[in-house]
């Protein structure tokens, strides 16, 4: 699975969300996925499976299904429950 993180500017909490993303994802047991980090302009040239976001930007991507959005980009327990809903309603877990 493609996962992009993103943020307005794609350095700073994008990348620290990524980070966050791996450590949930390895605490599922879910392995293998490629993860990069985008600014919320970029991310559209991407052909993303998943985009993983804060809650700032869910007018940008409204419409969409393979989007998660968080609260707090440092919080593991948060984005390890909202990667955990959307595997299990994909089938991917």
């Amino acid at each position: 699975m493609y996962i992009v993180c993103v943020c307005g500017l794609g350095m700073g909490s994008s990348l620290i969300l990524k980070m966050t993303v791996d450590k949930a994802l390895k605490e599922l047991g879910c392995g293998g996925h490629e993860i990069e980090h985008w600014d919320a302009g970029t991310v559209s040239s991407k052909n993303a499976d998943l985009i993983v976001t804060s809650e700032d930007f869910r007018d940008k991507f409204a419409g969409k299904d393979n989007v998660v959005y968080v609260r707090n980009v440092v919080s593991t327990p948060e984005v390890k429950e909202k990667m955990k809903e959307y595997l299990e309603a994909k089938g991917l877990l």
